[in-house]
């Protein structure tokens, strides 16, 4: 869509940039102004996407999944297969161990990124222009991967499974131990070795959600600067080959973070 008359690039890029925020000890929506000074706020514009998406994906491969028995599957059903034997393929190569969780877990990991990935394709102003015609809402981002909240929310998650399954397959002491007598094993580096194996354990789930949302935001804001420096008419000369090699870019964050948690599980399930 054009650049409305009131807003010039740098307003038109902010406005795109604000997120539908509500201040959680008023309950009242958030203006641009306020957000810096509120730490207690969620972005519902994020949580909405990322609930209708991971609804989409549980209803379309439940409904999917009843279905495979028959003989003559359909395109759909197709499809479905090949993602569920591709991540179950990397799953029995990448973890070793016996669970009945990592594969469910890779694969919601996978589309659920995929689809909150894909929402990058859309044309950046229907769904807020929509949403600010029938419900006046003003500030609207449907890019949830795109939001920190979000992609830390999933790393803090998958951090969460890595220490519960390091201190239930290792125990309490052999995990101490892992932390403590890693790379060096003398009593003299107890303290360096802590500090060590501490900075790799948190920068795990860092590394995930600053990856995911660097990449993800990056192509977010092209796609804006190309809708607010060029009239309606010319912006597709920019935003087909961009988003074609943007597809590569959405399917790689989402492969990235399934097989990085699949390999961080791995490493939590081992016994030394």
């Amino acid at each position: 869509m054009s650049l409305p008359e009131t807003l010039n690039p740098q307003k038109y890029i902010s406005h795109h940039l604000q997120h539908l925020t509500l201040d959680l000890h008023t309950l009242k929506l958030l203006g641009k102004e306020n957000i810096l000074n509120n730490f207690w706020v969620i972005n519902l514009d994020s949580l909405f996407f990322s609930f209708i998406l991971g609804f989409i994906f549980s209803v379309l491969f439940y409904v999917t999944t009843k279905t495979l028995k028959q003989r003559k599957p359909s395109k759909l059903q197709t499809f479905i297969e090949i993602i569920i034997n591709f991540i179950n393929k990397n799953v029995t190569e990448i973890y070793q161990e016996k669970n009945k969780l990592i594969a469910p877990l890779s694969l919601t990991i996978f589309m659920w990124i995929f689809l909150m990935n894909l929402m990058d394709l859309l044309p950046i102003d229907y769904l807020p222009v929509l949403g600010n015609t029938l419900f006046e809402i003003k500030f609207m981002r449907i890019v949830p991967s795109a939001d920190i909240n979000i992609t830390l929310s999933l790393a803090i998650g998958v951090f969460i499974l890595i220490l519960y399954y390091n201190l239930k397959i290792k125990g309490y002491v052999n995990f101490i131990k892992e932390l403590t007598l890693q790379p060096f094993n003398h009593p003299i580096f107890l303290v360096f070795n802590l500090t060590l194996e501490l900075i790799t354990l948190i920068s795990k789930p860092i590394s995930l959600a600053l990856r995911l949302f660097g990449n993800m935001y990056a192509g977010e804001m092209i796609f804006i600067m190309i809708s607010s420096l060029l009239p309606w008419w010319s912006q597709w000369i920019l935003n087909t080959p961009w988003a074609i090699f943007h597809i590569l870019v959405i399917f790689l964050q989402s492969f990235i973070f399934m097989v990085l948690t699949i390999v961080y599980l791995s490493m939590a399930s081992q016994k030394h």
